[in-house]
């Protein structure tokens, strides 16, 4: 009896787990158009699509810098509420708020399933707005002729696909990477890893998939040995844990996860020393804001062994904020005449909607547009393409009938018909779920925790974490030709259209990218009228 409850314990969570391996085989199915499994199917569609745009889009001037801002699980739903959110913490009814980058005047729609996923990960999704490639749920940085966990396929040379991080590199700009999750984790491995398995995160997980770390490497070891990942000027982040033998305890008492004996921290340190080149390794907030006056010319901080804290929970002394982080990226990266890729990502959203907690997940999001905002005060907007997007949706309904102002973490003003109390913002699935007596809910207002923090919103369908959704996510652009960023289009025409805007990678690009990258229509218009009112004096 016992093995059997067990048993039927342990496939409810695999299930149910977050982002659970889910079979795609079903029957009656149509198939899949065999042309999606090479790179060569969405090159092409991107360039069919920036062809299309482009006739509409008179800019001139070349992306010097590319800014992609990224807010994993940053739904449409998600802008509306943290908007509310925003305004109402300024003492206003809410709803007329518009967060920063919502006013950027380049506004698109993507579409953001998988090759063979209707609802996408984080993995497929970073390979194809950092890839400019569609792939299978769960793989990073291949195509979707490698299924996942087939070390065998992901080694093969043209089933690996090139991020916009390694256009820029080619072309001389620098690269960084910024995230509040593991600098491991599947959204930012997308700039610089090619794995089978978003879960490769050190050796150790290699090993359980019974897979050869020494031909299949980890995520980690690739970021810090290989190409690009080595090559990357700024890497913040969380993640300790996959840098450091498991012998061995972080900074913080986290233990390390490796099992090769590697500590990939010092190895990083001791490249860029045989080198000769000044570098900097930082673990805490102090450290980092250190860096601000003189900043070295490598720069790694790694600020917990797991994700970093919401910033709500977060300790301001060890902890700097996705803004801080973002704001010494560019600073450095701006060091490079010829200009430069930065990916940021705002990752904890996702991870509070998996856990239903609402209050967090908008917070997240609000702290995300600080660091959008900082960027543009930053980078003048004539040279420098700033995106900004989310990799998937979810499922949070904004729902009922509320009176406007009413607090939007708040109880809507409707009932159900068993005359039950709901909140404005729900979601259809997650650990949220109550049990309900005789088809009614509980009383949410009955709960100890209720209003707090980590009080989590309630769901219709119990899971152990909320899923993803698969609508449509927002672009917002702003910079040279931000135009071709309107419309509904393939979330990997993303990179192809940054790329286009900044004369680089294999694709089309822009009319105004003849002769040297960085020079600016603007720029001559101005030199050659200054000649010519000098002439006429």
């Amino acid at each position: 009896m016992w093995a059997n409850v067990l048993y039927l314990f342990l496939v409810f969570a695999f299930t149910t787990a977050r982002h659970p391996e889910v079979s795609t085989v079903r029957q009656n199915l149509p198939d899949i158009n065999p042309a999606e499994f090479k790179s060569e199917y969405w090159y092409n569609e991107a360039k069919a699509g920036i062809e299309k745009r482009r006739r509409s889009d008179p800019d001139q001037n070349v992306a010097k810098n590319l800014v992609l801002f990224m807010g994993d699980g940053m739904s449409v739903p998600t802008l509306a509420a943290a908007r509310t959110l925003k305004g109402q913490l300024a003492g206003n009814t809410g709803e007329e708020e518009e967060l920063f980058f919502e006013g950027f005047l380049g506004v698109g729609l993507v579409k953001t399933y998988c090759v063979n996923h209707q609802i996408a990960d984080s993995a497929c999704t970073a390979t194809a707005y950092l890839c400019g490639v569609k792939n299978n749920y769960g793989t990073t940085g291949v195509t979707a002729a490698v299924a996942r966990r087939d070390c065998n396929a992901s080694l093969v040379e043209a089933n690996r696909v090139q991020s916009i991080a390694e256009w820029a590199l080619a072309d001389g700009r620098d690269v960084g990477i910024v995230t509040t999750t593991r600098v491991t984790h599947a959204s930012p491995s997308g700039t610089y890893a090619k794995s089978a398995d978003r879960h490769w995160e050190n050796d150790a997980e290699v090993l359980s998939d019974s897979q050869d770390p020494e031909r299949c490497i980890d995520v980690a070891r690739q970021l810090v040995y290989m190409n690009p990942g080595k090559q990357f000027k700024v890497i913040l982040g969380g993640g300790r844990r996959e840098f450091i033998p498991e012998s061995m305890i972080d900074e913080e008492g986290t233990p390390g996860r490796r099992t090769d004996g590697r500590n990939l921290i010092n190895d990083w340190q001791q490249d860029k020393i045989d080198r000769k080149l000044s570098h900097a390794y930082v673990w805490n907030a102090e450290q980092l804001r250190s860096q601000f006056e003189s900043p070295p010319e490598y720069l790694l901080g790694l600020f917990e062994g797991t994700h970093m804290n919401y910033t709500l929970e977060a300790n301001n002394d060890t902890e700097p904020t996705l803004e801080e982080m973002t704001e010494l990226a560019i600073r450095m990266l701006s060091r490079n005449k010829k200009g430069f890729f930065l990916f940021v990502e705002g990752g904890r959203i996702d991870h509070a909607h998996h856990d239903n907690y609402v209050h967090l997940a908008l917070d997240e999001t609000l702290e995300f547009e600080k660091a959008v905002k900082k960027a543009t005060e930053l980078l003048p907007e004539d040279n420098s393409l700033i995106v900004v997007t989310a990799d998937h949706s979810h499922v949070i309904a904004f729902n009922g009938y509320t009176v406007r102002g009413t607090p939007i973490v708040g109880i809507s003003d409707e009932i159900d018909s068993d005359r039950m109390r709901f909140m404005t913002l729900s979601y259809t699935n997650g650990p949220g779920a109550r049990k309900q007596v005789d088809g009614i809910r509980d009383d949410i207002r009955e709960d100890s925790d209720f209003g707090q923090l980590r009080w989590r919103s309630h769901a219709d369908v119990p899971l152990v974490d909320e899923t993803h959704g698969g609508d449509d996510v927002a672009v917002f652009a702003r910079g040279p030709h931000y135009r071709l960023f309107t419309g509904l289009y393939e979330q990997s025409q993303i990179p192809h259209l940054m790329a286009y805007a900044a004369c680089i990678g294999p694709g089309l690009q822009a009319e105004g990218c003849n002769g040297a990258n960085t020079v600016h229509v603007t720029a001559i218009l101005i030199v050659i009228t200054t000649a010519v009112k000098i002439l006429f004096l």
